[in-house]
Protein backbone atom coordinates (compact mmCIF):
# COMPACT_ATOMS: atom_id res chain seq x y z
CA UNK A 1 0.00 0.00 0.00
CA UNK A 2 0.94 3.62 -0.60
CA UNK A 3 -0.52 6.86 0.71
CA UNK A 4 0.56 9.84 -1.04
CA UNK A 5 0.39 13.12 0.58
CA UNK A 6 2.04 14.99 -1.70
CA UNK A 7 0.32 13.83 -4.98
CA UNK A 8 -2.92 12.91 -2.60
CA UNK A 9 -3.15 9.25 -3.64
CA UNK A 10 -3.44 5.92 -2.18
CA UNK A 11 -2.65 3.02 -4.03
CA UNK A 12 -4.52 -0.68 -2.47
CA UNK A 13 -2.33 -3.70 -3.06
CA UNK A 14 -4.27 -6.57 -3.98
CA UNK A 15 -2.76 -9.76 -3.53
CA UNK A 16 -1.30 -11.41 -7.00
CA UNK A 17 -2.24 -8.85 -9.48
CA UNK A 18 0.98 -7.38 -10.58
CA UNK A 19 0.67 -4.80 -7.50
CA UNK A 20 4.59 -4.67 -6.07
CA UNK A 21 5.59 -3.78 -10.08
CA UNK A 22 3.62 -0.86 -9.92
CA UNK A 23 4.61 -0.14 -6.72
CA UNK A 24 8.34 0.12 -6.84
CA UNK A 25 7.67 1.98 -10.22
CA UNK A 26 5.50 5.03 -7.64
CA UNK A 27 8.06 4.74 -5.07
CA UNK A 28 10.49 6.24 -7.11
CA UNK A 29 8.89 9.37 -6.90
CA UNK A 30 7.83 9.04 -3.71
CA UNK A 31 7.57 12.37 -1.28
CA UNK A 32 9.55 12.22 1.90
CA UNK A 33 6.42 11.74 3.88
CA UNK A 34 4.55 9.44 1.73
CA UNK A 35 3.61 6.04 3.71
CA UNK A 36 4.91 2.95 1.72
CA UNK A 37 4.04 -0.04 3.51
CA UNK A 38 5.20 -3.38 1.80
CA UNK A 39 8.39 -5.49 0.60
CA UNK A 40 9.83 -2.88 -2.32
CA UNK A 41 13.18 -1.61 -1.69
CA UNK A 42 11.85 1.95 -0.52
CA UNK A 43 9.54 0.33 1.35
CA UNK A 44 11.43 -1.60 3.34
CA UNK A 45 13.98 1.19 4.15
CA UNK A 46 11.16 3.16 5.47
CA UNK A 47 9.80 0.33 7.98
CA UNK A 48 11.05 1.50 10.81
CA UNK A 49 8.04 4.61 10.39
CA UNK A 50 5.10 2.19 10.48
CA UNK A 51 5.66 2.22 14.17
CA UNK A 52 4.70 5.36 14.87
CA UNK A 53 1.86 4.96 12.69
CA UNK A 54 -1.96 4.49 14.70
CA UNK A 55 -3.47 2.59 12.24
CA UNK A 56 -6.96 1.03 12.79
CA UNK A 57 -6.52 -2.14 11.39
CA UNK A 58 -3.78 -4.27 10.09
CA UNK A 59 -0.68 -1.78 8.33
CA UNK A 60 0.80 -4.15 6.00
CA UNK A 61 1.11 -4.76 2.17
CA UNK A 62 -2.26 -5.48 1.39
CA UNK A 63 -4.11 -3.22 3.62
CA UNK A 64 -7.80 -1.90 2.77
CA UNK A 65 -9.04 0.82 3.16
CA UNK A 66 -10.83 -0.14 6.37
CA UNK A 67 -7.44 -0.89 7.51
CA UNK A 68 -6.41 2.58 7.02
CA UNK A 69 -9.33 5.00 7.62
CA UNK A 70 -8.44 8.73 8.80
CA UNK A 71 -4.88 8.45 7.23
CA UNK A 72 -5.56 9.35 3.59
CA UNK A 73 -6.58 12.45 2.41
CA UNK A 74 -10.49 13.14 1.85
CA UNK A 75 -10.21 13.81 -2.05
CA UNK A 76 -7.62 11.33 -2.46
CA UNK A 77 -7.58 9.42 -5.50
CA UNK A 78 -8.02 5.79 -4.80
CA UNK A 79 -6.33 2.81 -7.54
CA UNK A 80 -6.12 -0.84 -7.47
CA UNK A 81 -5.14 -3.12 -9.63
CA UNK A 82 -7.66 -6.13 -10.29
CA UNK A 83 -6.59 -9.14 -12.61
CA UNK A 84 -7.97 -12.37 -14.82
CA UNK A 85 -9.17 -14.29 -11.93
CA UNK A 86 -8.15 -17.71 -13.26
CA UNK A 87 -4.88 -16.34 -13.61
CA UNK A 88 -4.50 -14.89 -10.83
CA UNK A 89 -5.37 -18.40 -8.85
CA UNK A 90 -2.74 -20.08 -10.80
CA UNK A 91 -0.11 -17.13 -9.47
CA UNK A 92 -1.25 -17.59 -6.33
CA UNK A 93 -1.35 -21.25 -6.15
CA UNK A 94 1.97 -20.84 -7.64
CA UNK A 95 3.60 -18.40 -4.72
CA UNK A 96 2.33 -20.61 -2.09
CA UNK A 97 4.05 -23.32 -3.24
CA UNK A 98 7.48 -21.40 -2.57
CA UNK A 99 6.83 -20.11 0.74
CA UNK A 100 7.97 -21.80 4.38
CA UNK A 101 5.67 -20.06 6.98
CA UNK A 102 3.11 -22.36 8.74
CA UNK A 103 -0.57 -21.59 7.00
CA UNK A 104 -3.07 -24.39 5.48
CA UNK A 105 -3.09 -22.22 2.39
CA UNK A 106 0.62 -22.97 2.42
CA UNK A 107 0.56 -26.97 3.18
CA UNK A 108 -2.02 -27.30 0.67
CA UNK A 109 -0.42 -25.62 -2.18
CA UNK A 110 3.11 -27.76 -1.35
CA UNK A 111 1.32 -30.88 -1.30
CA UNK A 112 -1.50 -31.90 -3.77
CA UNK A 113 -2.22 -30.67 -7.40
CA UNK A 114 -3.56 -27.38 -8.51
CA UNK A 115 -7.05 -28.60 -9.24
CA UNK A 116 -7.52 -30.42 -5.78
CA UNK A 117 -6.15 -27.11 -4.40
CA UNK A 118 -9.26 -25.34 -5.64
CA UNK A 119 -11.54 -27.75 -4.45
CA UNK A 120 -10.09 -27.76 -1.12
CA UNK A 121 -13.57 -26.05 1.19
CA UNK A 122 -11.16 -23.88 3.09
CA UNK A 123 -9.37 -22.26 0.01
CA UNK A 124 -12.82 -21.57 -1.69
CA UNK A 125 -13.86 -20.18 1.41
CA UNK A 126 -11.17 -17.62 1.78
CA UNK A 127 -11.59 -16.89 -1.95
CA UNK A 128 -15.01 -16.04 -1.40
CA UNK A 129 -14.15 -13.24 1.39
CA UNK A 130 -11.45 -11.52 -0.89
CA UNK A 131 -13.76 -9.81 -3.85
CA UNK A 132 -11.47 -7.14 -5.31
CA UNK A 133 -14.78 -4.20 -3.53
CA UNK A 134 -13.62 -5.90 -0.20
CA UNK A 135 -9.99 -4.13 -0.55
CA UNK A 136 -11.43 -0.59 -1.41
CA UNK A 137 -14.50 -0.72 0.83
CA UNK A 138 -13.65 1.90 3.70
CA UNK A 139 -14.62 1.97 7.17
CA UNK A 140 -18.43 3.63 6.58
CA UNK A 141 -18.72 0.35 4.30
CA UNK A 142 -18.93 2.08 1.21
CA UNK A 143 -16.99 0.82 -2.01
CA UNK A 144 -14.64 3.63 -2.66
CA UNK A 145 -11.83 3.71 -5.30
CA UNK A 146 -11.53 6.13 -8.71
CA UNK A 147 -9.84 3.41 -10.99
CA UNK A 148 -9.85 -0.26 -11.11
CA UNK A 149 -6.76 -0.93 -13.57
CA UNK A 150 -6.53 -4.42 -15.26
CA UNK A 151 -3.02 -6.21 -15.24
CA UNK A 152 -3.81 -7.24 -19.08
CA UNK A 153 -4.33 -3.66 -19.92
CA UNK A 154 -1.82 -0.86 -20.05
CA UNK A 155 -4.55 1.66 -20.96
CA UNK A 156 -6.74 1.36 -17.92
CA UNK A 157 -3.52 3.41 -15.92
CA UNK A 158 -4.06 6.49 -18.49
CA UNK A 159 -6.33 7.99 -15.53
CA UNK A 160 -3.41 7.45 -13.22
CA UNK A 161 -1.07 9.30 -15.45
CA UNK A 162 -3.35 11.55 -15.95
CA UNK A 163 -3.76 12.58 -12.55
CA UNK A 164 -0.03 12.03 -11.61
CA UNK A 165 0.54 14.63 -14.23
CA UNK A 166 3.09 12.28 -15.61
CA UNK A 167 4.08 8.61 -16.80
CA UNK A 168 5.84 5.28 -14.82
CA UNK A 169 7.62 2.48 -16.18
CA UNK A 170 6.80 -0.39 -14.89
CA UNK A 171 9.24 -3.40 -14.28
CA UNK A 172 8.20 -6.49 -13.94
CA UNK A 173 8.93 -7.84 -10.29
CA UNK A 174 8.11 -11.50 -8.27
CA UNK A 175 7.38 -13.30 -11.61
CA UNK A 176 7.01 -16.60 -11.04
CA UNK A 177 8.41 -19.58 -13.28
CA UNK A 178 5.75 -20.78 -14.44
CA UNK A 179 3.62 -21.69 -18.03
CA UNK A 180 2.26 -18.15 -19.12
CA UNK A 181 -0.59 -19.63 -20.32
CA UNK A 182 -3.21 -20.07 -17.31
CA UNK A 183 -5.26 -22.24 -19.14
CA UNK A 184 -2.98 -25.47 -19.19
CA UNK A 185 -3.82 -25.46 -15.41
CA UNK A 186 -7.54 -25.98 -15.72
CA UNK A 187 -9.62 -28.46 -15.88
CA UNK A 188 -13.51 -28.01 -16.47
CA UNK A 189 -14.03 -28.43 -13.27
CA UNK A 190 -11.73 -26.51 -11.64
CA UNK A 191 -12.32 -23.77 -14.37
CA UNK A 192 -15.78 -23.50 -13.43
CA UNK A 193 -15.05 -23.30 -9.45
CA UNK A 194 -13.21 -19.81 -10.06
CA UNK A 195 -16.21 -19.04 -12.70
CA UNK A 196 -18.47 -19.41 -9.68
CA UNK A 197 -16.27 -17.44 -6.96
CA UNK A 198 -15.41 -14.88 -8.89
CA UNK A 199 -18.45 -14.07 -10.80
CA UNK A 200 -18.87 -10.90 -9.52
CA UNK A 201 -15.53 -9.47 -10.65
CA UNK A 202 -15.45 -11.18 -13.81
CA UNK A 203 -18.65 -10.23 -15.06
CA UNK A 204 -18.00 -6.53 -13.71
CA UNK A 205 -13.97 -5.74 -15.32
CA UNK A 206 -15.00 -8.38 -18.38
CA UNK A 207 -12.95 -11.28 -18.10
CA UNK A 208 -15.92 -13.59 -19.16
CA UNK A 209 -13.83 -16.44 -21.19
CA UNK A 210 -13.74 -19.86 -21.71
CA UNK A 211 -11.15 -22.75 -21.22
Amino acid sequence: MIISFKRRYVFVHIPKTGGTSLATALEERAAADDILVGDTPKAQRRRKRQQTINAPGRLWKHSTLRDVAGLYPDDAFVFTLVRNPWDRMVSYYHWLGEQEFDHPAVCAAKSVSFAKFLRDRSVQKALRRTGYATYVTDAAGRERCDLFARLEHSDDLEPLWQHLGFMLSIPQINRSERNRDWRVYYDAESFEIVQEIAAVDIERFGYQTTL
